[in-house]
This record gives structure tokens, C-alpha cells and sequence, in this order.
């Protein structure tokens, strides 16, 4: 694997505003992503988890600018994302393709196999008619379904079969990137190990840079190079998921893990139990945000938003337990009083 950024994300933000009133006025906004960066190394996993609406979805979107992002810095294979114009963008999506969560809404009803899987090669101008059937039927003996397949509709599907389906679509243009977004959370247990290990013989045989967005962290541990934990639009902690998984250093992350069941009834763990429910996203609290669910909260947290510091090798985390970024923060209280 090289150490190339296949992308880099810079300072991301989407702010979506709340209107109130006939006029539709502005009267504050929803920080949905706020000040998010990080790296994809080409041909690793990032796995991005957090709980439901903490912006790890958004973030996603605004990668492909299916969203437009309100600041920030999107950069892939050296092109700054954030600068292209609507036709270009539309061309750099052959390198960057998304599986989106939900099998059943992802596909038109009305189109065939054939054609669904066909779109993406037309919008890009890719083959002739005759090598573009050829292809639809090459991807889906690839993602393990048949080439009769091709001429029936997706509701003759099951969920898995479908997300087959969508994976193949994300591989016709031959990406660079793959942006999943939760790919398995509507799809039973056992299919899912399924789509996970098919999309890591796919990662090997295509050389793929997959980012892996899900709130399951057993299925992030399993598919991930690196994770990252987003909580309330922010990213907390970034590390090897090894790293992550054996050593969790954000009171969060430890909160996350604790949850995760073990298959062994024997095995005794204990669970931290975080105090009241995730912030509203419109009003949230000054400083650290997940002070007011913290354990640990010093009266720092409430002041400053910590950054996110590299502690170890690779090993990120934004939370002021950790000295040299207490002792910073200290000083700039100290001088903004």
C-alpha cells in the first residue's frame, strides 16, 4: 500500500440555515459538519462511524458535492473539488462513485438491470452500445449475480442481491474512490459479511480507496484500515483500527466500544453509560461539545473546543484529558481573561 493521499479534506463545513417565518428569515443554522479534516491513503479503508446525525453522511455527500459544502477544502488526486465548475465535477464523478444505504431506494423500479447499470457509462460517454452490454454483464458475474440478471427489475431482487447491484453500478466508470454510505445496515447479518467480503476482494482486485461510513463498529473493525469518530459534526478521534479498537483514548470512543457485544456470555464488560441524549445540532453547547456528556469534563471543556492532536503515531484525539493540549488551552484562557 503507498502512503500517497489519494484525498485530503481540509477544515470541511456545512452549515444548513433555519428559516423561521413568512419571509423565510434566517434566524440560525445547523452545524451538521463543522471544521471536519482528515486523509485517504490510495487503496486503504477510512472507516467513519458516529451515532445518527452526527454528520457522517453529509460529510460523505459533500466529497462528491452531491452536497455543496459551506467551507472548506476537498482535494482528490490533486484537483481541489471545492473550485470545480458543475461540468467538470460531473466528469471527475468517474473516479469517484458512492453506494448509498438503502438497496430498495437506490435503484429505479421502472428500469431494468441493464439499464440502471448502463446510465453511469452513457452520462460518461464510455463504449459503444455492444461493449457497454458486455460490461453490465461482466460486473454482474463480479459481484456474484448472473447475466440473465440484467434484463429483470430490481423489486424481483432481495436486499442483499439489490446492494450487489448498486456496487456493481459504483464500478462501471472504474473509480478511484468509493464512498459507502452505511452499505450493509439494511441488509440481515449474514448478508452482510457477505457484501463486506465481496467488497474487500473487489478493493484487491481494483485496487479501490474505499471511505466506509457506518455506526456499526463490529463491521468498521472488520473492513477498516483506519477509523475515524465523528460525534455532532465534529471528528473527535482518528487512528489504525487496531490502534483504535485496543486503545480508545476520547471518552466517546471508550463509550462506543464499551457497547459493542461480545460473543462469549461468560466474558464480564464493563459498559459506560453516557448521561442525557446528543446535543441539538442548531444550539450546541460552547467548548468541547460532548462536555455535557462527559465523564471526565473539566471546566476547560466548557470554555474551548479542543483540536484534534496527534498523541501516538497516527493516533489523533481532540479531548483536553490529554497534557500538552490542556496545558495549551490553559495559557490561552489564562490570556483571554
Amino acid at each position: 500500500m503507498t502512503t500517497k493521499p489519494l484525498l485530503e479534506v481540509e477544515g470541511l463545513k456545512k452549515y444548513f440555515p433555519v428559516k423561521k417565518g413568512m419571509l423565510g428569515r434566517t434566524v440560525g443554522h445547523v452545524k451538521a459538519v463543522d471544521d471536519v479534516s482528515f486523509y485517504v491513503n490510495e487503496g486503504e479503508t477510512l472507516g467513519i462511524v458516529g451515532e445518527s446525525g452526527c454528520g457522517k453522511s453529509t460529510t460523505g455527500r459533500m466529497l462528491m458535492r452531491l452536497l455543496e459544502p459551506t467551507e472548506g477544502k476537498v482535494v482528490f488526486d490533486g484537483k481541489d473539488l471545492t473550485s470545480l465548475t458543475s461540468d467538470e465535477m460531473r466528469k471527475t464523478r468517474r473516479d469517484i462513485q458512492m453506494v448509498f444505504q438503502d438497496p430498495y431506494a437506490s435503484l429505479n423500479p421502472r428500469h431494468t438491470i441493464e439499464k440502471i447499470l448502463e446510465e453511469p457509462l452513457i452520462v460518461h460517454g464510455i463504449d459503444n452500445p455492444k461493449e457497454r452490454k458486455k460490461k453490465v454483464r461482466e460486473f454482474l458475474e463480479i459481484v456474484g449475480l448472473s447475466a440473465y440478471h440484467a434484463k429483470r427489475y430490481p423489486h424481483q431482487f432481495s436486499g442483499g442481491q439489490r446492494q450487489r447491484i448498486g456496487i456493481a453500478r459504483a464500478l462501471m466508470t472504474n473509480p478511484k474512490l468509493i464512498i459507502a454510505d452505511e452499505p450493509v445496515s439494511a441488509l440481515d447479518v449474514s448478508i452482510q459479511s457477505q457484501v463486506l467480503n465481496l467488497m474487500q476482494d473487489l478493493q484487491k482486485e481494483f485496487n479501490l480507496t474505499y471511505i466506509f461510513i457506518a455506526h456499526d463498529l463490529g463491521v468498521v473493525r472488520h473492513i477498516s484500515d483506519r477509523v475515524g469518530v465523528m460525534y455532532l459534526g465534529r471528528m473527535v478521534e482518528m487512528a489504525a483500527s487496531e490502534q483504535l479498537y485496543a486503545k480508545p483514548l476520547h471518552p466517546y470512543t471508550q463509550a462506543l466500544l464499551s457497547a459493542v457485544p461480545v460473543p462469549d456470555p461468560d466474558y464480564q464488560k464493563e459498559q459506560i453509560l453516557l448521561a442525557g441524549d446528543i446535543p441539538n445540532p442548531a444550539n450546541p453547547p460552547s467548548g468541547c461539545t460532548f462536555h455535557t456528556r462527559c465523564p471526565h469534563k473539566m471546566d476547560i471543556c466548557t470554555k474551548f473546543a479542543p483540536q484534534l492532536v496527534e498523541q501516538d503515531s497516527g493516533h489523533s484525539v481532540a479531548c483536553h484529558l490529554y497534557s500538552d493540549q490542556v496545558d495549551n488551552d490553559i495559557k490561552q484562557m489564562e490570556g483571554s481573561l
